[in-house]
């Protein structure tokens, strides 16, 4: 495959929430520009592009996957990408590397909040859209509908550019509204056609249709409008110039049709793609940062210094890390070295690849507005950005969404800790959603993603390319202690055994503080009543007597220690001995201070079709869940609200059995609250069940 000018590229991403078909069109593009020999099918595990036993498995794309390949002298990089909420960070995280997004939707459903939220990011970061309405051959399909659906949600406009021929079963072509000529479809799968004149009963529809669009398009030409509101007859070229400008300027959004499965369609997808998505120069500029923060322009041309960003990484346990990148401006030529800003270091570039899925070909240099991928670098990762050293500048990775659900994870066998930590490092450099940490109060290692699926995958994953298996617990929660009264009390120890005795007395009211405040010890010992030295002593044993809790065995926050008096013996006192009393003291007090649990609680964000919301907002209010508001964008619901951990852990499937799967959410931590007094000891019993258990 030979290097290409800038202006012969196309960067295009298939986009769309799960179920529409992406990976099959991906095929049906690959089969009709040489690439594979046979049609590629999701269903029969021959698609070149969901190649990974997890989604051969599930019939789904859980990683994006790459093809760059030649169609009419133009080079396209064709990005195929997950449409599930458990893989969307994918998605978004290669939109990086996208100039335009062909958006896939099926023809008997609509938008959905995955889809709405793509689009969303795409027009944000000046990516261009067209839109590929697929599988017209399935029963009860109602493409019209689903038009419908966009001219109420999308801001830029939809113009159809063809019209579907037949409908169900019998859907076997498209009308070119522009060229007003039926393409008719051999029944095959090879993708021929023959070019008719369009049926007389569909003539004056089409003619509406091609009369609508028209004047959508013209409007993005001011020269070309006021020729056409004169009545002038407009030339294939002027409409094309005016279509292309409304593309590029993200004034309209175009509207195809075709079936992937039957292989109608496709071809002319693909010279839409070359004719009309813009190729980075027509893109333009995007900004970077310098070092110090400021904004840097960076032109896509190959005289310009090298700019590049790494926007997907994989990890094969055979043939190591591939990084993933896209040339921003300048170039990249193999056997070089390049100088990483974000780590500050070179790495030394071997082989430059391009990829057709887990296929890969060689090539000499890639310049400005290339994808490509470079094996076996030392330190780059995923966000990444390459630079000229002396023009540093920056690329702004793709802000990554915030994990949904937690599990607790341990060896299925004992000793594989070591090879845990090291496989999932490994996957989290593949996956930067994927989240490992280590809870300091419950001991637990915690495995956070973007759903049961995406953990589910990340462990299977984890045991096919690393040899390692885990089991998946619910995590315990992190709850602690504290009080909401006062008190004053002494904590005496006194020892006597023949020898040298103990003895520490120590007097301290506690008090509790406010939420988050932690932990305040106050020295109020006058006269000597407690030798200087041994003052320490009482707050150390304090500090060790919150550690394991009281009534609960939680850590306690949130109190105030007051040291006000106590007494000593010149012989028998020792640290350890203040050190005793000063626990002694607060487990007594801490007891009669109306010791409460304090749970966390979450800040939760549920985004749903408006249909949805009352039975969201109920579900909510069962899960002791207080509401903040619900914010409005399009035919789209967002409800927030604040939400106790405990009634969030299997959150995941239960907003996708209301919502038939259409729901998204995210959540983070927001603040500790007391616990309802009825739920307390219910608390209190099952960790103390819990204690036993560890111990034994």
């Amino acid at each position: 495959m030979s290097s290409h000018e800038t202006s012969a590229i196309r960067n295009v991403g298939l986009v769309g929430h799960v179920g529409t078909g992406k990976t099959s069109l991906a095929d049906a593009i690959l089969f009709n520009a040489g690439q594979n020999t046979r049609l590629g099918k999701v269903d029969h595990d021959t698609s070149l592009l969901d190649y990974e036993p997890e989604e051969m498995k599930r019939r789904t794309t859980i990683s994006s996957a790459i093809a760059s390949f030649n169609w009419k002298n133009k080079l396209i990089n064709l990005m195929d990408t997950p449409g599930s909420a458990n893989f969307i960070a994918d998605t978004r995280s290669c939109m990086l590397g996208m100039d335009s997004i062909i958006a896939v939707f099926d023809s008997f459903d609509g938008l959905k909040i995955q889809s709405e939220k793509l689009i969303k990011q795409s027009k944000s970061s000046g990516i261009s859209m067209a839109i590929f309405i697929n599988k017209l051959e399935r029963e009860n399909s109602n493409y019209k509908s689903v038009v419908e659906s966009f001219e109420k949600s999308l801001e830029a406009k939809p113009v159809l550019l063809q019209m579907p021929l037949g409908q169900d079963h019998s859907f076997n072509g498209i009308i070119d509204l522009l060229t007003q000529k039926a393409l008719v479809f051999e029944l095959n799968e090879s993708g021929k056609f023959t070019v008719q004149d369009i049926p007389a009963d569909l003539k004056a529809e089409v003619d509406a249709l091609r009369e609508k669009s028209l004047e959508s398009i013209v409007e993005c030409d001011d020269e070309i409008l006021e020729k056409y509101l004169e009545g002038q007859a407009l030339t294939d070229e002027e409409i094309q110039k005016a279509l292309k400008a409304g593309i590029v300027n993200g004034q309209i959004t175009p509207v195809l049709f075709g079936s992937a499965l039957k292989n109608i369609g496709v071809a002319q997808l693909l010279d839409f793609i070359t004719n009309y998505m813009p190729s980075p120069i027509e893109r333009g500029e995007i900004k970077g940062v310098s070092p110090d923060g400021s904004e840097i322009k960076i032109k896509p041309s190959e005289s310009e210094p090298l700019a590049a960003s790494v926007f997907k990484t994989i990890i094969d346990p055979y043939a190591g890390q591939l990084t993933i990148m896209r040339v921003f401006s300048g170039k990249i030529v193999s056997d070089s070295n390049i100088y990483n800003i974000s780590k500050k270091s070179k790495e030394r570039i071997g082989q430059i690849l391009r990829l057709i899925g887990k296929k890969h070909e060689a090539v000499q240099q890639a310049v400005a507005g290339d994808i490509i991928a470079v094996a076996k670098l030392k330190e780059t990762h995923t966000g990444d950005s390459f630079c000229d050293e002396k023009h540093p500048v920056l690329i702004t990775p793709v802000a990554l969404p915030n994990a949904v659900i937690s599990f607790a994870i341990k060896p299925k066998s004992k000793g594989d800790e070591d090879k845990i930590h090291s496989g999932l490092k490994k996957l989290m450099e593949e996956d930067p959603t994927l989240h490992i940490t280590r809870d300091m109060q419950t001991k637990e290692m915690i495995l956070s993603g973007m759903g049961q699926v995406h953990l589910d995958v990340a462990i299977e994953k984890l045991k096919r390319k690393f040899g390692t298996e885990v089991l998946l617990e619910a995590p315990k929660i992190p709850y602690k202690e504290t009080i909401i009264g006062n008190t004053k009390i002494q904590g005496k120890y006194k020892k006597q055994s023949g020898g040298k005795g103990q003895y520490g007395d120590c007097s301290i009211e506690i008090h509790p503080l406010e939420r988050g405040k932690g932990f305040e010890f106050v020295d109020n010992v006058v006269g000597g009543a407690i030798p200087r030295q041994y003052i320490p002593a009482v707050e150390n044993g304090i500090k060790e007597a919150m550690v394991d809790g009281v009534i609960a065995g939680y850590p306690v926050v949130d109190v105030q220690i007051v040291l006000y008096d106590g007494s000593y013996h010149p012989v028998d006192s020792s640290e350890m001995a203040f050190k005793v009393a000063g626990s002694m003291a607060f487990k007594k007090g801490f007891v009669q201070a109306n010791p409460v649990i304090l749970e966390p609680v979450m800040h939760v964000e549920i985004a749903v079709p408006e249909k949805y919301v009352g039975d969201i907002m109920g579900d909510l209010n069962s899960r002791r869940g207080r509401m903040l508001g619900v914010d409005t964008e399009g035919h789209t619901q967002t409800v927030k609200a604040e939400i106790p951990m405990a009634e969030m852990l299997q959150y995941s499937p239960a907003l996708n059995s209301m919502t038939s799967g259409a729901g998204v959410f995210s959540m983070e931590f927001s603040h500790y609250e007391q616990v309802p007094a009825h739920l307390t000891p219910k608390i209190i019993e099952e960790n103390k069940v819990n204690i036993k258990v560890s111990e034994h």
